[in-house]
Formats: structure tokens, sequence, C-alpha cells
């Protein structure tokens, strides 16, 4: 089973990021979602604060922000996230669930693709024609 939780991790991953959607869209109705996106995001930042508050891990922010190399990727990483997330409540204001979803899946395959150019991660045979079948996919759905 441990060889096997990171698939139950990336299933509620899916889960719950759906729901991102279906509940993001229900909130946008009447505001503007650029501050839709800023609540979110304390409520986010909030929430996983108590989290690690619970875990007792509070002590290890020191050792992110005092490793510059992590704070640089962290730091990047979470402009991109807010980023994301200002682009994507936009297109749920202006588009149905059903189509901004699939093409925001998207990222999964620009992950891939940038993984291969900056990480060197390997592409097989199987994965570089399953990354062309999400690409198809997202279209069909989105265009559906």
């Amino acid at each position: 089973m441990g060889n096997a939780l990171w698939l139950v991790y990336a299933l509620l991953a899916a889960v719950t990021g759906a729901l991102v959607a279906l509940f993001g869209k229900m909130g946008l109705q009447g505001v503007d979602s650029n501050v839709a996106t800023a609540v979110r995001s304390v409520i986010m930042a909030v929430f996983l604060l108590g989290v690690i508050a619970v875990q007792g891990k509070l002590s290890l922010i020191p050792v992110i922000t005092g490793n510059r190399r992590a704070l640089c990727f962290i730091a990047l990483s979470g402009v991109a996230g807010a980023l994301s997330w200002l682009f994507y409540f936009l297109a749920l204001r202006l588009g149905k669930v059903g189509q901004v979803a699939p093409v925001d899946r998207l990222s999964v395959v620009f992950a891939i693709v940038l993984a291969y150019f900056f990480l060197g991660e390997k592409i097989s045979l199987q994965g570089g024609m399953g990354v062309g079948l999400m690409v198809v996919g997202a279209i069909l759905v989105a265009l559906a």
C-alpha cells in the first residue's frame, strides 16, 4: 500500500480540485473574481498554518526561510499559483465549469513537458501518447 499511497493522494487532490471549480463558480456570482481569489488565498493560508500547527511543525518554517534556494523556488511557485488562481477564477466567471476545468487541467501537460526540459524527466512513448490524448480530450470537452 505504501507504494500506491501517491495514487490515493493524487485522487484526493483531483476530487478536491474539482470542488474548487464547483464551489468557486458558485461563489463568484455577483463578486469580483480577484477579490474572491484573495479571500480564498487568506483562508487557505490560515487553514494550512493550522494544519502545520496541529502537526507541531511551525518550528520548521525557518528551515525554508533560511534556505535561499528553497525559498526562491517556493516563492516563485507561490506567485505562479496565485497567477493561476487569478486566471482560473476569471475564466470560471466568464465560462462554464465544463469548459474551464478541462482546459485548466492542461497544466498537467505543461508540467510534463516543462519537467522534461528543465528537470530532465523522461517521457515514454506511452506517456507521450497519453499526453497527446489529454490535449485532444481537453479540446473535445471544452468545445462540446
